[in-house]
């Protein structure tokens, strides 16, 4: 492989694998903070217990988060360096700021989450932990903003040959942004809330600590559906900007080739032949495609071979069509994790709601342990289909990935590179699922165990509640 590909094929793992960890930390700090937050209402320790317990996770996860983050920058300039030279100016401003203000609020108040039980107030150690959960977000915010430039640039003008930024609030009102931010910070707190009840699920199988994950999962459930349908209606909004922002990339993931009729029809299955430029074995369901674009059930959308006439002429020679396959199904495993995860959802709240949480079912619980896949899932396909579906751009409009190399390097450095990070990216997962498995195991009352304590208040209570 060349080295534009070599270089795409290494930012493309170490990003995959690095977001694995950034909507588990957005997800599990919202979850802590409502823990805290009923533990100081109520007094009840238990709740202070669960948000040590899961705070314990959430720490392991930020940790490693870091380590692998902190190569995406440097990426920029050791693979990118055209790309940095040519939107330095615009680019480097919200990574600078999340650093400067995002991370530096996380950091802070996370020492004072952890270090702080004993030594401050109550009211001060929970507010902590809230800022620590802002701090979350405001960090996906301005990453957010960066990649929302390279979907939909605004905000700049070309001097000498580069990008600078000369309007910085139509950066933060960036329509791409204020569409992707809500779905993907969303689509990050039922991350956290499907590993809540994934984990506590697997515990209440082994009827373990019983009312302690019950409640545990009762929480996550709460926020895991309210998430789950905020991020379809936020993908909804999503899908209908890209419709005039990037119709190529919705093209692509429909495998439309040629216009559609009026109204256009949603394709839930296709064979895509690209070479030939053709869809065939389609399964469509009518209308759909309409109402997804548009809010209504009539409308057209242009298809491909359209678009890339439109694309020559307003950018010159060239092939502006996606790799279609890859942003046809990775759109669709997404809304299939979602709808999934909707369904579990809502037999879980189902279940609450006829206080049947007592004697759950066991094969729902199973279905609820391996439903924590789901949001990473989702996840990942999601942001697969969003980059990809932007090729041959790495800038939309304005620059190229092939244009966005640095031109120094070497195929070899490269693949060299592209081996040694994934083995230590490797071992770093292997690292905190063995570090996660641990603390699970112990289970929340490990150090009371250590100090003879008792087990659990209200072992009485749960013990029986599987027999």
């Amino acid at each position: 492989m060349d080295t534009v590909m070599l270089s795409r094929l290494q930012f493309a793992s170490t990003t995959i694998f690095h977001y694995f960890f950034v909507p588990v930390s957005i997800g599990l700090a919202l979850l802590i903070a409502i823990m805290e937050t009923m533990y100081v209402r109520k007094g009840n320790d238990e709740y202070k217990r669960m948000a040590q317990f899961w705070g314990k996770l959430f720490l392991i996860n930020f940790a490693v988060g870091v380590v692998t983050g902190i190569l995406q920058e440097f990426q920029f300039g050791m693979n990118w360096s055209d790309y940095s030279r040519f939107v330095g100016d615009v680019f480097g401003a919200p990574l600078a700021i999340e650093a400067l203000l995002a991370f530096f609020l996380e950091s802070t108040f996370i020492g004072i989450w952890i270090f702080g039980w004993d030594k401050v107030s109550k009211r001060v150690h929970l507010v902590s932990i809230w800022l620590v959960a802002l701090g979350t977000m405001l960090s996906a915010f301005w990453i957010l903003l960066a990649n929302s430039f390279m979907q939909h640039p605004v905000g700049f003008a070309i001097n000498n040959g580069r990008a600078e930024m000369n309007d910085i609030w139509a950066l933060i009102t960036n329509g791409q942004l204020l569409v992707e931010f809500p779905h993907t910070v969303l689509a990050a707190y039922a991350t956290g809330a499907f590993l809540v009840t994934g984990i506590s699920a697997y515990k209440l199988l082994k009827k373990q600590d019983v009312s302690f994950f019950r409640k545990s999962f009762e929480i996550a459930a709460i926020v895991g559906i309210i998430s789950s349908f905020g991020v379809a209606i936020a993908g909804h909004a999503q899908a209908q900007y890209l419709v005039g922002t990037q119709p190529m990339k919705m093209a692509a993931s429909e495998g439309l080739w040629d216009d559609s009729g009026d109204p256009a029809a949603w394709t839930v299955f296709a064979t895509i032949d690209p070479e030939n430029k053709i869809s065939s074995h389609e399964v469509k369901i009518p209308y759909m495609l309409s109402f997804l674009s548009y809010s209504k059930f009539s409308g057209s959308v242009k298809g491909m071979n359209t678009l890339q006439a439109e694309y020559e002429k307003a950018y010159g020679p060239g092939d502006y069509i996606p790799p279609v396959r890859t942003t046809f199904w990775s759109f669709r495993i997404m809304v299939a994790a979602g709808s999934l995860m909707i369904l579990l959802g809502v037999y879980a709240i189902y279940l609450m709601w006829r206080k049947k949480m007592e004697r759950p079912n066991t094969w729902f619980m199973r279905f609820m342990f391996w439903g924590l896949l789901l949001p990473p899932i989702a996840n990942t396909s999601g942001w697969i289909m969003t980059e990809m579906g932007r090729q041959p751009w790495t800038v939309f409009g304005l620059m190229t990935t092939e244009d966005s190399v640095s031109p120094n390097i070497t195929s070899g450095q490269v693949l060299f590179s592209v081996i040694s990070f994934t083995a230590i990216y490797a071992i770093l997962g292997l690292v905190l699922v063995g570090l996660f498995i641990k603390v699970i195991k112990k289970g929340p009352y490990a150090m009371d165990n250590d100090h003879g304590e008792s087990h659990d208040p209200y072992n009485k209570e749960g013990s029986h509640a599987f027999s």
